[in-house]
């Protein structure tokens, strides 16, 4: 392996090491001034990954506790100061039954921990069908694998429905750098 060593400006060094390889291969720099990014230290605000799970299944529940919708995204962060933008977007929240009933949607981390309230549904009618929609910039400090899951509600113990018309709904996971 060659190795080619430049010494710092005031003290210490820098090795680039050549791993064994077959044939050549080139590494272009930038003509400009600025910082190289590594995995080691990406640009902080930067999506370092994103994994993203759809589902057209319907959940259904008269519970006013939040149950699962068995709808989930997992994801590994690489740094344990990353955070992790979860986002819930489409699908349908769908009330019957009573004017007064409402369908709350909420994120868990690990089906343990709830993130940051929810987003609801509002029924002025006997019913009311409205996409879903949840954001959440969750702090995990861990880089072991982290599921978030969609959970649901009904505030008026009546039957609630999430993706009732077989609707996609989707959960998005990104991680950002700090």
């Amino acid at each position: 392996m060659s190795s080619v060593v430049i010494s710092g400006d005031t003290s210490g060094a820098i090795t680039l090491s050549a791993p064994a390889v077959a044939g050549t291969n080139t590494i272009t720099l930038p003509a400009s001034t600025g910082t190289v990014l590594t995995t080691g230290s990406p640009q902080s605000g930067g999506v370092i990954q994103v994994v993203s799970t759809s589902s057209t299944t319907t959940t259904s529940t008269s519970s006013t506790s939040f149950v699962t919708a068995s709808i989930s995204a997992s994801i590994t962060p690489k740094f344990s100061t990353s955070k992790i933008l979860i986002t819930v977007a489409g699908g349908g929240m769908d009330t019957w039954q009573s004017s007064n009933n409402r369908m709350g949607l909420t994120v868990y981390r690990n089906n343990a921990t709830q993130l940051g309230g929810f987003t609801d549904s509002f029924n002025y009618q006997s019913r009311t069908i409205v996409p879903a929609s949840y954001q959440y910039l969750d702090s995990p400090a861990t880089t072991s694998s982290t599921t978030y899951t969609i959970y649901i509600k009904s505030f008026g113990a009546y039957d609630i429905y999430l993706n009732s018309q077989s609707e996609t709904i989707t959960i998005t996971v990104m991680e950002i750098a700090v």
